[in-house]
């Protein structure tokens, strides 16, 4: 298949489209060609077409799936043919330059008029094609790979929302920034309070990818401002989405590490398509969509509206299995329920190295206080899991509403407007309330085993106050207007102006108050700022049952948290070509960029005081300003080509960027394509990247807190340090790829795609301690960052009395400074270094048997290596195939089938084997998804589309891990949902 020829098939989709109609012109006079097409799949039919006339012709595989041509025998000029082939499919075809035409999916609007009465409507011939990967107008794809999933792969796939459809892809990782992610406790990276999902490709960081909508970018979300929130992208208003997959800092920002993804929303439509889905599975998670799309277009402009509502039913830990308790031994794990229970256990102090562990067992069911010596269970263990009676997925609702239009207001010139907005809110069952509470001889119901004075009592609160409810609303907002201009020759400028806001609001509701649960127990005196007098309305009982009046007062505790990411952004380019050589044309796009950034934060706090603790609002902005330049030189083409040279292209490109409070960076870019012969193609690319430090990573307020870890036998109270640091440096990044693709000609419908890549990621920004500290203090990798105290060295005393003294410390008096035995620093800083190495495979086979057309794929990612080096000094370990971290090799392989008005698809995901951190096998993971299709043909039916799909069919588990959070899965490598049934209705009118 030649480089002129149809590319429909799977996966390989790299084109947006920009509908809007100018006036009709003119076609000069055209030869008249001889066809002889014969009857059979359109995308046969195209492919021939293409061939005799010389034309590249690009579309999504979606656009042509399952459509028939009766064939074209006969003299036509190549617009008639074309036009007659597709005449009845309503497929609108657009000259992006002269030879190339991209086909999709519309309503033709005004016919052009044609040289020849064969047919009564000639497609409309629109003005440009955007590329994903390049700023230049109607070129072929470059030398970066390219995924692309378009409308009809997401349908066919089954998915309610972009978020799943992106997290179903294999170069992404799953473990930071999602719903299950936070809710197990895996991702204690990022401040994901409004639930969002986001994208991680290559495991490099959700900050590492650059998210775009329509090619705009989106502002930051969460408790850093690190997350581009793609769950509040309407699913019905996306027409594909587009994943580069290697540095596109030279092109879009110097942000773009690991890639970039462009979710592309429609911009053109005539009539009205109404979409229903319902969707459940075992236990919980029942999904409701419902969107509705209205569209209509004009000679000169057009105008889109879509609404869609979104809701997902919780899913709790209780529903599956390998979630319900923290006590995973019958799946032969380890008990990873907590100490601190309901009854409660009495604490050992080794005063020595501070560490604690469980004495007594506090007896259950008990009326009679205070206990005797004789009622503790010496020896004996309470234990509660941490997570009993928490929602694994939260309760959502989303409306997101989108409107484009666009208007020519004078020849050649195109004005263009869009808005975005979602509101979403979440509410779940969050972690019950623990406390190491501190109970003398001054409160009635104290009792000892051994006849101490006070003791300390590893508590939880889940029996008396439940579960804390975390509720978040989050609203998402995207407008943007511009300005298109045909300039000389086949010059364009493009300009425009764009805001993004993203506003998180949080809070976690029943939660206790530790100074008024110290004296609710008597270990202070009754607080005048407080209306409680535990002489008179009781003290807190540790041992047995408490009155409501007791339990309302300490657990009235609460906290609430507001951010907001905001992007205001300006953007001029113009592109064209500058002039002809032997192997075609050159063409550059030159361009301006600025933009502001701004981060808002405010928290409040009624957790450890007698008022509100309430931040100081604080408001974080930063201006960038970026120059860039694109070229694309073929230096061999269809004129000049040589034996093994078909096609030669040569691509450079350069970004100028400047952080304000940073610095400058230029990042480079160069690639290359070498086609062979028809039937190969060649690539390789190199780039390199500069990431900023975010403004909460420089800004962030200073806090610090008392809080327990789990360390070698027992527990230790530690101070654990948080907050910005305004001396980071930025990251650095090299990325390259070499790759194929293949499209043998003696096997039509065939195509196989290969590409290595590598990308080195220096001098990140990180929090070394979130990552491994649930595997114990003593880990190696963060013991730069954890330092032990000595309560009896004064030195050390003094050091941990003035972390208490300091403003932002959040623990009052909780705990003296004798109690803490180690301090541990979770501040951002420069660390060591990430480098990823992998190959990713895809292959695509489409053939027809008789009336029956099928459709083969299969993408894997294999990721040889994860290297991290976590700090400057530190040695370099290979995290590949480690639990919480990525899977080596993750794919999937799917059969289609398509007859009539009947379809059907079958498809296996695979995830391989990996360990857990105490080195136990992991099984792989595979999985069956089924769907079938019916699109009526009947005239009485026309515009309808039915599906049923079920996705995991046979109900297979996630593979077993003995999670250190006490959750039997791995959240960054498997699904915990189960078997998942849904219908869809899509109607156009």
């Amino acid at each position: 298949m030649s480089n002129r020829s149809a590319i429909g098939l799977a996966g390989v989709s790299l084109l947006a489209l920009i509908a809007s109609s100018p006036p009709a012109l003119a076609a000069p006079a055209e030869p008249v060609l001889s066809f002889a097409i014969p009857r059979g799949p359109l995308e046969k039919a195209l492919t021939a077409y293409a061939t005799r006339a010389d034309i590249q012709l690009l579309y999504s595989p979606g656009v042509v799936r399952g459509l028939h041509s009766e064939g074209l025998t006969g003299d036509f000029t190549a617009k008639a043919a074309l036009a007659k082939l597709l005449a009845g499919t309503g497929i609108v075809a657009q000259e992006s330059r002269p030879g190339v035409i991209v086909l999709r999916i519309g309503v033709v609007a005004t016919p052009l008029a044609t040289a020849t009465t064969e047919v009564a409507a000639t497609p409309s011939m629109l003005d440009e094609v955007v590329v994903t990967g390049t700023h230049i107008r109607g070129v072929a794809p470059g030398a970066s790979p390219v995924v692309s999933v378009d409308r009809d792969a997401i349908d066919r796939r089954g998915f309610a929302t972009v978020a799943d459809t992106l997290a179903a892809l294999p170069q992404n990782f799953a473990g930071l920034a999602t719903p299950a992610a936070t809710s197990t406790g895996v991702d204690t990276t990022s401040q994901n309070a409004g639930r969002a999902t986001t994208i991680n490709l290559r495991g490099l960081g959700p900050d590492a990818t650059l998210v775009l909508v329509n090619g705009r970018r989106m502002a930051g979300a969460g408790g850093r401002g690190d997350l581009a929130d793609v769950s509040s992208i309407p699913t019905a208003a996306v027409e594909r989405i587009d994943v580069l997959l290697d540095g596109a800092s030279a092109l879009y920002g110097a942000d773009a590490v690991a890639g970039v993804v462009n979710i592309i929303l429609r911009n053109d439509f005539d009539g009205a398509e109404t979409r229903a889905r319902v969707g459940a599975a075992r236990g919980g998670g029942e999904e409701l969509q419902f969107a509705q799309t209205l569209g209509r277009t004009w000679s000169s402009g057009r105008i889109l509206g879509a609404y869609e509502y979104y809701e997902r039913q919780a899913l709790s830990f209780a529903d599956r299995s390998y979630t319900r308790s923290a006590d995973l031994r019958p799946m032969g794990g380890t008990d990873h329920r907590s100490v601190n229970a309901s009854p409660g256990n009495v604490l050992i102090v080794d005063p020595a190295s501070g560490l604690t562990r469980p004495g007594w067992a506090i007896p259950a069911g008990a009326t009679s206080f205070p206990l005797r010596p004789s009622d503790f269970r010496a020896g004996e263990v309470n234990l509660t899991g941490l997570r009993d009676g928490m929602d694994l997925l939260p309760h959502q609702k989303r409306h997101s509403l989108y409107l484009s239009a666009g208007q020519e207001i004078h020849e050649g010139i195109e004005i263009d407007g869009e808005v975005r907005y979602a509101h979403r809110t979440s509410q779940s069952a969050s972690l019950a309330s623990t406390a190491t509470i501190t109970i003398a001889s001054n409160n009635p119901y104290f009792a000892s085993p051994n006849g101490s004075r006070s003791h300390q009592i590893a508590y939880s609160f889940l029996d008396e106050l439940g579960n804390t409810r975390a509720d978040s609303t989050v609203e998402s907002l995207g407008t943007a207007i511009g300005l298109k201009a045909d300039l000389w020759s086949d010059w364009r400028l493009e300009a425009y102006g764009a805001y993004a806001r993203e506003l998180t609001k949080s809070s976690t509701k029943g939660s206790v108050n530790s100074l008024f649960l110290r004296e609710a127990v008597g270990a202070t005196a009754d607080n005048p700022a407080t209306a409680f007098r535990a002489a008179v309305d009781g003290y807190f009982n540790p041992y047995g049952p408490n009155s409501r009046a007791v339990l309302d007062f300490v657990g009235s505790g609460y906290s609430r948290q507001r951010y907001e990411g905001e992007t205001w952004s300006l953007n001029a380019q113009g592109d064209g070509k500058l002039w002809t050589i032997a192997g075609g044309d050159i063409r550059l796009a030159v361009g301006l960029h600025a933009r502001r950034e701004a981060f808002d934060q405010e928290t409040e706090s009624f957790t450890s005081a007698a008022v509100p603790t309430i931040s100081r609002p604080s408001t974080f902005k930063r201006d960038i300003t970026a120059a860039f330049a694109e070229l694309r030189a073929p230096i061999i083409g269809q004129d000049n080509a040589l034996p093994g040279v078909r096609r030669l292209e040569l691509s450079l490109a350069a970004r100028i960027e400047h952080y304000e409070g940073i610095g400058s960076t230029t990042n480079p870019k160069v690639g290359l394509v070498w086609e062979p012969s028809e039937d190969l193609r060649l690539r390789a690319s190199y780039g390199t990247s500069f990431r900023a430090p975010l403004l909460s990573e420089v800004h962030a307020e200073p806090l610090s807190a008392a809080a327990f870890y789990n360390y070698r036998s027992g527990r230790i109270l530690a101070i654990n340090l948080s907050g910005g640091n305004a001396d980071l440096d930025p990251e650095t990044a090299t990325s390259w790829t070499v790759g194929f693709d293949w499209r043998p000609g003696r096997i039509a419908g065939l195509e196989l795609s290969a590409t290595f890549f590598d990308t080195a990621f220096e001098n990140q920004i990180d929090r070394p301690t979130t990552r491994f500290i649930q595997q114990g203090l003593d880990h190696p990798a963060i013991a730069p960052f954890v330092r032990f105290v000595d309560p009896s060295n004064s030195v050390d005393l003094a050091y941990v009395q003035s972390l208490i003294d300091a403003p932002g410390y959040l623990s009052g008096t909780l705990y003296p400074a004798s109690a803490i035995g180690v301090v541990v620093d979770s501040r951002f800083v420069n660390t060591g270094a990430t480098h990823v190495r992998g190959v990713d495979l895809s292959a695509t086979y489409d053939f027809e048997v008789g009336e029956n057309d099928f459709d083969l794929a299969a993408s894997l990612s294999y990721l040889a290596d994860y290297e991290l080096q976590l700090t400057p000094t530190s040695a370099t370990d290979n995290y590949v195939d480690l639990a919480g971290q990525p899977v080596d090799l993750r794919g999937r392989v799917s059969a289609s089938w398509r007859r009539g008005d009947y379809g059907g698809l079958i498809a296996a995901n695979y995830v391989d084997d990996y360990r857990d951190t105490a080195g136990q096998r992991v099984e792989s993971w595979t999985t069956f998804d089924a769907q079938m299709s019916w699109t009526p043909s009947a005239a009485a039916l026309s515009g309808l589309s039915l599906s049923f799909t079920v996705q995991n069919l046979f109900d297979t588990p996630p593979p077993f891990v003995d999670g250190a959070t006490g959750v039997g899965y791995d959240p960054a490598n498997a699904d915990p949902v189960g078997r998942y049934a849904s219908i869809s209705l899509t109607k156009r009118w």
